[in-house]
């Protein structure tokens, strides 16, 4: 494969030019069970990869592991191989208390406070997502929370709890590590870009308990797992995408 890419170690399939990105490997097989005529693609470090389709709309699924490093990696070199179309599945914390578990966070924009995306482009260039995206997500799932979202580099540091409250405060709806290096990189490599996520932890609600309702598979975080999924892949497939 010579043209293959070094760390997600795809090179270009043909007809292939959306792809869904996930943190998890292990979402990448759930995403299987949607698809038809699912190809293994590759599994190297963070990234394991697949192709499908989904009615009739060939798709690769990756990806990207956790932070903006890895998910910036995966970008660039799904751009590399034809990639055109990128949205994130993934999850958050709400930053506001009315935002219940399992509901799904669109985001508008992206308060970009990783330290990655500053090496592209000033913190002043906005993160924002393709605006025909944006609108199909609307139109297929009406009842998602959209707004700005804050995009960080760690849980663990000693003032988070008061960086969290200041962003709260001025209407952050949710926190993730990833859709700010999507949004802010697709832009600059000229792709179509969304990011989808479900709310796993309550605001201002212990983390650990949050991430262990994720994995104990507490009912409203998978089905707002399932939804997110479903509206991604509907997004994909949708004829007016093709005429954007």
């Amino acid at each position: 494969m010579e043209n293959k890419q070094p760390h997600i170690q795809l090179e270009q399939f043909d007809g292939v030019n959306r792809a869904i990105i996930v943190g998890d490997p292990a979402r990448v097989t759930h995403i299987a069970t949607y698809l038809d005529h699912v190809e293994e693609g590759a599994f190297n470090r963070e990234f394991k990869s697949i192709v499908g389709e989904y009615k009739g709309q060939k798709l690769l699924v990756l990806s990207t592991g956790i932070g903006a490093p890895s998910t910036a990696i995966a970008i660039e070199e799904l751009a590399q191989i034809g990639i055109e179309t990128i949205i994130r599945v993934g999850s958050a914390g709400a930053m506001q208390r009315d935002i219940s578990l399992g509901a799904l966070l669109i985001a508008e924009g992206v308060v970009r406070d990783d330290g990655l995306t500053k090496k592209y482009v000033p913190e002043n260039y906005p993160a924002v997502p393709s605006s025909t995206l944006l609108y199909l997500a609307k139109k297929h799932y009406p009842q998602a929370i959209t707004g700005i979202l804050r995009s960080h580099d760690g849980f663990y540091m000693e003032d988070n709890a008061e960086v969290e409250a200041y962003w709260s405060s001025k209407g952050v709806i949710g926190a993730d590590m990833e859709s700010g290096a999507l949004l802010t990189i697709g832009r600059l490599r000229g792709l179509q870009t969304l990011s989808i996520l479900n709310n796993v932890v309550g605001y201002q609600e212990d983390l650990s308990e949050g991430v262990n309702s994720l994995v104990n598979q507490e009912s409203l975080i998978m089905s707002g797992e399932k939804e997110s999924i479903l509206l991604a892949l509907t997004i994909l497939s949708d004829k007016e995408l093709e005429e954007a």
